[in-house]
């Protein structure tokens, strides 16, 4: 005779927002309080579906390049931060702008820039076409090279060994990117490392809470869009370390219930641009179903916060003082 395995729920902490996706959301709050509606967007805010509907409602329109907003009106750049060039072609236009690029990636920008001016060679480890990658090889698109693939790591070349420097979207694996890393340096021994860490603190707390809950779970459940970078790695991260099954749901109406046949213990994340919101619907929909027991993992406390952008600080004191 078997015996069903207890039901329990393995809650990650840290999960969800994270500093810079806090700061991009208010900022389109804040602007569409302040402006009024409607308030243009470039690309999605933050790559979270639930969030780009509810700022939809609200009057955000969003738009993939500068040319769709009509001239003179506001636009607000997304947390995954934008080139040089468009900013250029926002001013020619004569856009206002509220720049909401997560300052984690603003120092990525600025590191890029620093070495383009000394002349390395830059190679960027990252996912092709992602938005934070074109924003930084903007900064330099002379000295930056894109490293995707084991294949991209081959084949790259550089102009001088002695000044190459490895640079990082901020959302990856740090276990993948430290692969590559490794890859670049048995080709290039002199290759220097970031200033600091680029890959952003929120991505390595949410890994490092699924790596340790991983082990002891039949499923882990990460609510996060398609398009996050970041979730989409947690679903990686939780079937290297153990998980006998992970994924990736925008929503608790997503889970398919075949995915519930015979687990016990279920671990729950979520990436760093998703309202809590909806890990709660989540462990309702799992309570309802026997899972009513919830451990929080927690295996870090985070306290960062970042101040809105100055522009929209600004105005906002104005409104204060008015």
């Amino acid at each position: 005779m078997t015996t069903s395995k207890p039901k329990r729920v393995l809650l990650a902490n840290p999960r969800g927002y994270c500093a810079g996706v806090d700061r991009a959301v208010i900022t389109v709050e804040k602007a569409l309080e302040t402006y009024g509606a409607p308030v243009y967007v470039r690309k999605e805010i933050v790559h979270n579906k639930y969030v780009v509907e509810t700022l939809r409602d609200r009057g955000a329109i969003f738009v993939d390049e500068t040319d769709e907003v009509p001239e003179g009106a506001l636009v607000v750049f997304s947390a995954h931060g934008v080139s040089p060039a468009v900013h250029e072609q926002a001013a020619d236009r004569n856009l206002r702008t509220i720049d909401a690029t997560c300052p984690l990636v603003t120092k990525v920008h600025n590191e890029a820039r620093r070495f383009a001016r000394d002349d390395y060679d830059i190679l960027l480890i990252g996912h092709e076409g992602h938005e934070e990658v074109e924003g930084t090889a903007g900064e330099a698109p002379d000295h930056v090279q894109l490293v995707d693939t084991a294949e991209d790591a081959d084949k790259v070349e550089v102009r001088d060994p002695s000044k190459v420097v490895w640079l990082s979207q901020t959302t990856l694996s740090v276990d993948e990117t430290m692969v590559r890393v490794k890859q670049l340096r048995e080709r290039f021994p002199e290759m220097q490392d970031p200033p600091s860490d680029d890959i952003c603190y929120a991505t390595s707390n949410r890994q490092v809470a699924v790596k340790t809950m991983a082990p002891d779970c039949d499923l882990v459940l990460v609510v996060g869009s398609k398009n996050s970078s970041n979730s989409v790695r947690l679903v990686e991260v939780a079937l290297q370390y153990g998980a006998k099954a992970s994924y990736l749901i925008d929503y608790a109406k997503e889970v398919d219930l075949s995915w519930l046949d015979g687990v016990g213990t279920i671990g729950v994340t979520s990436g760093a641009s998703v309202p809590d919101i909806l890990v709660m619907d989540l462990l309702a929909m799992l309570e309802k179903r026997g899972w009513e027991d919830v451990e929080l993992v927690t295996t870090a406390n985070e306290r960062i916060t970042f101040q809105l952008p100055r522009e929209l600080k600004r105005d906002l004191k104005q409104v204060a003082n008015s």
